[in-house]
C-alpha cells in the first residue's frame, strides 16, 4: 500500500475547481474533457514512501497469501483456468443430474404412446352392407386417397363418400359374373375391378363410366394391385400379369404359382412385389426381372393359403404376411435376407392385414377359429407382435380390412353384412406433444459442462 504526498487529485479537489467542456457527459459513460491523463499517468508511477502498520507482520502476511494463492485444499490456485467443480460440490450437482434423470424417465413413461392410447370401446360408425359375399379370397373393398371407400356387394359396385356420406351405385352386373376384387389407382383416377369371369376392367369414378377391358385372364380375377401406371392382377388361372393402363398392352405375364393367386402387395418403392398363393407360397419379384419369370425369393412356411400381405411402412425391408385357417399365423419376412424374423400364431384365420402409419403396429382381421378369438381385430405392436387388445363386435368373419388415407380410421367388412369404422390407430405422436414444468425449466439434460 502507498500514500502519495498530496492530495489535490481527491474527487473534491477537482469538484472544486470549474472545468470547461465542448459537449455534456454521460454520467455512465466518462468524457474525456473531463481527464488529465497526463497527471494521472504522473501520480501512477511517482509513488513517494510506503505505509508500515505493525499488524501486518510477516505471520499476517504469510497468511494472506496463502489464503489467495491456495484453495481450500492446499492446491495452488489459478485463476481463469478452465477445469471442473471442487469435490465438495460435486456431490449437489450430481444429485441434480439423478433427479434430472429420474424425471426424464417418468416423463418418458408418462409419454408412452401404448400407455396413452386404448383401443376404442367400438365402432364410431356402421354402415349395412347387404350381400356382400362370404369369399375369403376376394378383395371387396378399398379407400381410395380421395376418402372414397369402393366396395362391392354381391353384383353392384358402390362409392361411398366418407366426407359427406354419399352413395354412389357405379354399375350392377348380372349372369352371376359378379365382382371378385378391387383396388383404387395411386392417383384415384381409375378404379380397377376385377370379375368371376376373368373380366378386369377400368372404371372412371367421376363420370361413372367403362374406360376399358384388360384382357389376359381365363378364370377369376381375385386380386390386383397398382404400381403407378402399372397394373398388376392375380387369377384363379394362377397367372400374374402386369398391365400398362396407358398402352393398353400387357407388359409381362409370369406363371410361378401352383395355384389360385389370392394376394398382391407392391412395395412402397414399387421395385418389388409380393404374391401369395392358394399353395401356401409367397413369391417376391423384382419390377424390372418379372418378364423372366424369376423370382428374388420364395416363402414355404406358412401352411394355408396366403392372401393377406402388407409392406412396413417404417422398414421397407419388412414384408407381413397372414395365412388361413389351418396355419393362422402372421409372419414378418426380411425380405432382403430371406428369413423369417418373427411368427405368432394368432389361433384364428388371418384374412387382412394393416400397418399402422403413426406408431408402430400392425392391425388383423381375422375369420375362422378354434378359440374365443374369432371374427376379431387384432392390434399387435411391432417387432415384437405382443398383443395390444382385440375388436369383437363383428358376429362373423372379418373378411377385409383397409385405412383411410390420413391413417387414423380403419374400416372392416365382415361376412354379418355390416361394414364398421374404427378410430384405432390413434393421432399422430409428435415431439412436442407432451410437456412438464420441470423439463422447461431443467431441459431434463444432464449439464455436459461443470
Amino acid at each position: 500500500m502507498w500514500n502519495f504526498e498530496c492530495d489535490w487529485y481527491s474527487p473534491k479537489s477537482l469538484l472544486s475547481i470549474p472545468t470547461h467542456y465542448d459537449l455534456p457527459g454521460d454520467r455512465f459513460i466518462p468524457n474525456r474533457s473531463l481527464m488529465d491523463l497526463d497527471q494521472a499517468q504522473s501520480l501512477l508511477t511517482n509513488r513517494t514512501k510506503k505505509i508500515h502498520n505493525k499488524q501486518f507482520n510477516d505471520v499476517y502476511r504469510k497468511k494472506v497469501d496463502e489464503q489467495l494463492s491456495l484453495d481450500s485444499e492446499g492446491n495452488p490456485f489459478k485463476m481463469l483456468v478452465f477445469r471442473g467443480s471442487p469435490k465438495s460440490s460435486r456431490k449437489s450437482i450430481r444429485h441434480i443430474d439423478e433427479i434430472r434423470e429420474g424425471e426424464a424417465r417418468a416423463l418418458q413413461n408418462s409419454c408412452n404412446p401404448y400407455m396413452l392410447r386404448k383401443l376404442p370401446k367400438g365402432e364410431s360408425r356402421i354402415l349395412d352392407a347387404p350381400n356382400i359375399r362370404n369369399d375369403y379370397y376376394t378383395n371387396l373393398l378399398d379407400w381410395g386417397k380421395n376418402n372414397i371407400l369402393a366396395v362391392a356387394l354381391g353384383s353392384e359396385m358402390y362409392l361411398w363418400n366418407s366426407q359427406n356420406s354419399n352413395v354412389l351405385k357405379l354399375f350392377t352386373v348380372t349372369n352371376n359374373n359378379y365382382p371378385a376384387s378391387v383396388a383404387w389407382s395411386n392417383d384415384t383416377r381409375y378404379i380397377a375391378i376385377g370379375f368371376m369371369h376373368s373380366n378386369l376392367q377400368l372404371w372412371d369414378p367421376e363420370t361413372s363410366k367403362l374406360v376399358r377391358n384388360l384382357e389376359g385372364h381365363d378364370q377369376r380375377v381375385a386380386t390386383t394391385a397398382w404400381n403407378s401406371h402399372i397394373l398388376t392382377s392375380g387369377s384363379h388361372d394362377t397367372s400374374i400379369i402386369n398391365h400398362d393402363v396407358r398402352a393398353r398392352n400387357v407388359i409381362s405375364r409370369v406363371k410361378a404359382h401352383k395355384a389360385e393367386v389370392c394376394g398382391l402387395k407392391w412395395s412402397s418403392r414399387g421395385n418389388i412385389l409380393a404374391s401369395g398363393g392358394n399353395e401356401n407360397v409367397i413369391y417376391l419379384w423384382d419390377s424390372s426381372k418379372m418378364s423372366s419369370s424369376n423370382f428374388l425369393n420364395c416363402f414355404k412356411d406358412h401352411s394355408a393359403a396366403v392372401k393377406a400381405l402388407a409392406w412396413c411402412p417404417y422398414d421397407s425391408d419388412v414384408l407381413a404376411s397372414g395365412g388361413g385357417t389351418h396355419d393362422r399365423c402372421i409372419k414378418l419376412w426380411n425380405v432382403q435376407k430371406g428369413t423369417c424374423i418373427r411368427s405368432i400364431d394368432t389361433k384364428a384365420q388371418v384374412c387382412g392385414l394393416e400397418w399402422n402409419r403413426h406408431h408402430k403396429e400392425i392391425l388383423s382381421g381375422h375369420g375362422f377359429s378354434t378359440s374365443a378369438d374369432q371374427n376379431q381385430l387384432s392390434l399387435w405392436r411391432y417387432p415384437s407382435m405382443t398383443k395390444i387388445g382385440g375388436l369383437d363386435r363383428h358376429t362373423s368373419r372379418v373378411l377385409h380390412v383397409s385405412q383411410s388415407p390420413d391413417g387414423l380410421t380403419v374400416v372392416s367388412a365382415g361376412a354379418d353384412e355390416t361394414l364398421r369404422f374404427w378410430d384405432v390407430f390413434g393421432p399422430p405422436v409428435t415431439q412436442n406433444s407432451h410437456t412438464s414444468d420441470l423439463n422447461s425449466l431443467l431441459s431434463l439434460k444432464i449439464s455436459p459442462i461443470r
